[in-house]
């Protein structure tokens, strides 16, 4: 996986809508964008699922709409220059472009599992007695109640605990396993596809995702996030909410 860059238009749109910012005119921004944020974020109605749609998005085979319903079984496409957030019971996700993710469920309500096929994506949970797991290509997450951001590709996976409890194992060495306790991206992980003489698990930096974001997703299940996001300025720790 090549540097990535955090697109600025996408860190500017999310961070003006956790803000707040489109309840009125941003100066220099076209007003189809405006129009298209929509108002500052809240729970999500009982019944709805998406949030916001951009580009190409598919659910369970059929091009999707803001009406669409997502279950916990459901599979949902990206496609090029495309951006889906939406709410599954109490997960919430972002799912950026060219993604492919694959979720199970045994009883039609909870999200018992997903596959994140290809791509990047960006999810909270509430917490549950009984673990559950995303896995990539490469990498099996074990997660209760966490905030994770995952990038999945063919030789390596991204894996950073945003918040909470997180273990991590190699797919291609099962015994290969690290357990993360984070309060703020304290230790992203790459786990690749083969080690060779190195590690199958390693020290990654922090990219491609902001606490803005973490705080648009919890917002929209009625959840805040364990730190107090407030435009840029992070204040002590709070217990989180839930």
């Amino acid at each position: 996986m090549g540097k990535t860059v955090e697109n600025p238009r996408r860190t500017f749109l999310v961070k003006a809508l956790s803000l707040g910012l489109f309840a009125g005119m941003v100066p220099g921004l076209p007003i189809q964008t405006v129009n298209a944020m929509g108002k500052v974020p809240n729970r999500l109605p009982d019944g709805r699922s998406i949030y916001r749609l951009e580009g190409s998005v598919t659910v369970d085979g059929q091009q999707a709409n803001l009406q669409t319903p997502v279950g916990p079984s459901s599979v949902i496409r990206t496609g090029p220059d495309s951006l889906a957030i939406f709410v599954v019971a109490d997960g919430a996700f972002i799912m950026r472009s060219d993604s492919h993710l694959e979720m199970r469920s045994d009883d039609r309500l909870l999200i018992q599992g997903m596959r994140l096929v290809s791509g990047k994506i960006l999810s909270v949970f509430g917490k549950r007695e009984k673990p559950y797991e995303i896995s990539t290509v490469t990498a099996t997450i074990g997660i209760r109640g966490t905030g994770i951001y995952v990038e999945s590709e063919p030789d390596r996976s991204y894996v950073c605990t945003c918040y909470g409890s997180t273990r991590i194992t190699a797919n291609s060495d099962p015994n290969i396993s690290e357990d993360v306790v984070a309060q703020h991206h304290d230790k992203p992980l790459y786990v690749l596809a083969a080690g060779g003489e190195k590690k199958l698990i390693l020290p990654a930096p922090f990219i491609n995702h902001t606490d803005a974001e973490l705080s648009l997703i919890e917002e929209l299940v009625g959840r805040t996030t364990p730190f107090a996001y407030s435009g840029g300025a992070y204040e002590v720790p709070r217990k989180r909410s839930y």
